[in-house]
């Protein structure tokens, strides 16, 4: 059995980060385990630019953020075993693992991080009506054909769902000469940012038609055409409103999931909002030793956001790698209020600053009030919209003599 002081598993940017982090809290052997054949995880298909603005103050692209992070891990000496699959991982944080190069894999770790990113949502998750012919994709296998293999998937394109790596697909695929027909979305308000919108659609004359869905595709070898129609209030497909567009590629950006395989395995409580482990401040899942951070714990919307979560986790697993992270006080739980759809993290256990990441239930296009009470902090926003990730800090000073758990609303200012 191999024994180490710090598991991180995953290299995308979160743990990356993570592993960076945990060896300057101190942690003397950190191991990085990434089942691809390069660190990076996502970034390295994603060629646009908009990477690190928080963090380091420049305009990276994907590639070039991760070879920054990159970089500044080799300079750590942290080991990391590449094309090494984790599968198993226990509460006692023993880890079980296959590579080609060093076999079956035991490992045994006084704290672990999981930084397994997430996966997309496909056809049958969304019970899409039709035939099964070639020619659908979802929108991060699409973008990575284009960007790192060098396959065009189709010509004339329809796209389902306005998530980021949808309406970041949409502008590269005109790029590449495609036709894209149109982005539909099922909601009354886009799924991904606004200046994604503006810069990905509104630059590239590509319409977004709200509160609509494809209730059928159509082809037998190829896609020859899907039928969209408007939904009511309720998302429902209206009866007389439906509509054929000749295409021969479906491409769907209908959502992400936290890939938590191993997080089950391990019995780690998960949130029903965030599809993630129920996490502290300090990214502490409910099993004690194994930290989360990035997108396995819930979708967000900045890279930044991302490392952030990455940093905290990896201090927090050196920490309690040395024995020195305190536990003298239970802790709180952090609730969803008004107007409040996803809220991470969770619980409040006392040992930093607490820093939110909120999701409106509703779109309020006009200033908020962001509420956290205990203890009554007040924080202003120029609106709320589901689609853009709220974050605000509440002092830890300011939580020192909460007892009761802390709930989060937004208001009309």
């Amino acid at each position: 059995m191999m024994e180490v002081d710090v598991a991180v598993i995953g290299s995308g940017p979160a743990g990356l980060t993570a592993a960076i982090h945990a060896h300057k809290g101190g942690a003397r052997k950190v191991l990085l385990l990434e089942r691809e054949e390069e660190l990076g995880g996502i970034l390295r298909q994603c060629i646009h630019n908009g990477f690190g603005l928080e963090q380091f103050k420049q305009d990276y692209t994907g590639p070039e953020y991760a070879e920054r992070l990159i970089r500044e891990l080799e300079k750590t000496g942290v080991q990391c075993f590449l094309n090494t699959l984790v599968t198993d991982l226990s509460s006692d944080r023993v880890i079980a693992a296959l590579s080609p190069e060093h076999g079956a894999l035991e490992i045994k770790a006084k704290s672990i991080v999981l930084a397994m990113g997430c996966r997309e949502r496909t056809r049958p998750s969304i019970g899409i009506p039709g035939t099964r012919p070639a020619g659908i994709f979802t929108a991060g296998v699409a973008q990575r054909f284009v960007n790192i293999d060098g396959y065009l998937p189709g010509k004339k394109i329809v796209i389902l769902g306005s998530g980021d790596i949808g309406l970041i697909m949409a502008r590269r695929l005109t790029l590449e000469g495609a036709r894209v027909i149109g982005v539909y979305e099922i909601m009354t308000y886009p799924g991904g940012l606004k200046r994604n919108v503006v810069q990905c659609l509104n630059d590239f004359d590509i319409p977004l038609h709200l509160s609509h869905t494809v209730t059928e595709i159509r082809g037998k070898e190829r896609v020859e055409g899907v039928v969209v129609s408007k939904v009511d209030s309720n998302l429902r497909p209206m009866p007389g409103t439906e509509q054929l567009i000749q295409c021969d590629t479906l491409l769907l950006s209908v959502g992400l999931i936290p890939e938590n395989e191993l997080s089950k395995k391990a019995g780690i409580e998960l949130g029903a909002a965030t599809k993630g482990p129920i996490t502290t401040e300090i990214m502490e899942t409910s099993v004690a030793g194994i930290f989360t951070c990035g997108n396995v714990s819930t979708v967000f919307d900045l890279v930044d956001y991302v490392a952030q979560t990455g940093a905290a986790a990896g201090t927090a697993a050196a920490l309690y790698a040395s024995g020195s992270l305190s536990t003298n006080r239970h802790p709180v739980d952090v609730i969803a209020g008004e107007n409040v759809r996803l809220l991470f993290p969770q619980r409040y256990s006392f040992q930093d600053d607490l820093v939110l990441f909120i999701r409106a239930a509703e779109p309020v296009e006009k200033p908020v009030i962001i509420e956290v009470a205990p203890p009554g902090s007040k924080i202003n926003r120029l609106y709320a919209r589901p689609n853009e990730m709220l974050r605000v800090k509440v002092p830890r000073e300011k939580l020192a003599e909460v007892k009761q758990p802390i709930t989060v609303s937004i208001r009309e200012k």
